[in-house]
């Protein structure tokens, strides 16, 4: 995949969000580490209609899916002040589907991908693999 030059790239699970920044010209990918923005999963997404019991053990999921709301939340309101041009995102598939439900219209218009994958915990240099293969 090709990124323009200037594109974020926001690499999250349903804990973690990590920020690049594309600095090569097209179409290499160099990615630059931005601040990592602290996040609190304050909306509780769609992970409030699930119940949790012994047939659905999975307790996290709330926090996660309420991580992945205040994540597209803050992604929006960058993209709403016109400071984000391009955005690509990675993250894992469940993630991913829960960040789309809160993506406003004005930031879908800037993604140039997605990649369902989870990589917050690899290497810079896995990432770009990662865009360099998808």
């Amino acid at each position: 995949m090709i990124l323009p030059t200037g594109t974020v790239v926001a690499v999250a699970d349903g804990a973690t969000l990590k920020l690049f920044r594309n600095r090569a010209a097209e179409p290499h990918v160099d990615l630059v580490a931005l601040h990592d923005p602290h996040l609190a999963a304050s909306n509780p997404g769609s992970g409030a209609r699930h119940r949790h019991s012994s047939a659905n053990p999975d307790s996290d999921r709330g926090g996660e899916d309420g991580f992945a709301a205040a994540t597209a939340d803050y992604l929006n309101r960058w993209a709403l002040s016109g400071g984000l041009e391009h955005l690509m995102v990675i993250a894992d598939p469940r993630t991913l589907g829960e960040l789309r439900r809160h993506f406003h219209a004005k930031l879908s218009e800037r993604i140039v991908g997605e990649l369902a994958k989870d990589l917050t915990t690899h290497p810079v240099e896995d990432v770009v693999n990662a865009i360099r293969n998808a």
